[in-house]
């Protein structure tokens, strides 16, 4: 991150607090507000990462598979899953110029989470974000991938990590 202009990282910062504060509150348009147009999302296991294998959790390879995932959560599967709180921590750890207001950003998380029927707490992924974000004023993501330090987690996958 040496050399990266504090406006970039600032954007940055903000974007991610942005994404993580509406997923932390339920909130699927704010999320999806965190995404540029066209902007991709997927949660992938690290083994199929590392293994160039494509299956996902999540695969939202287009913005209409993004506003697809707002109605998932918010229309779909309210009466469906089992809800629970999620709690998200997350670290910049580097921003690399890709040219022009592009950059590569990665961001190690912790995702916590509390089952409502339960209100025990616990740790349901942990990982690395791998980020295509345009800061052009506000930063957004072109392509935001969540890769799980492992193949499985305690519980599905109710909403985005």
């Amino acid at each position: 991150m040496m050399g990266i202009d504090y406006k970039v990282r600032d954007a940055v910062e903000a974007l991610n607090l942005k994404y993580i504060r509406a997923l932390d509150r339920r909130d699927m348009q704010g999320w999806l507000s965190t995404f540029d147009n066209p902007g991709t999302y997927v949660c992938i296991p690290k083994e199929n990462e590392d293994r160039g294998l494509p299956i996902a959790y999540m695969l939202d390879d287009s913005y209409a598979r993004l506003q697809d995932r707002v109605t998932q959560v918010t229309k779909i599967q309210p009466d469906a899953v089992e809800h629970y709180q999620p709690r998200h921590f997350t670290q910049v750890v580097d921003i690399r110029p890709l040219g022009g207001v592009n950059y590569r950003v990665e961001t190690h998380f912790t995702v916590n989470y509390t089952p409502d029927n339960t209100g025990r707490t616990d740790v349901l992924a942990t990982g690395t974000y791998v980020d295509e974000v345009v800061v052009n004023g506000e930063a957004r993501f072109r392509s935001r991938r969540a890769v799980l330090d492992t193949n499985v987690v305690p519980r599905y996958v109710a909403y985005p990590i």
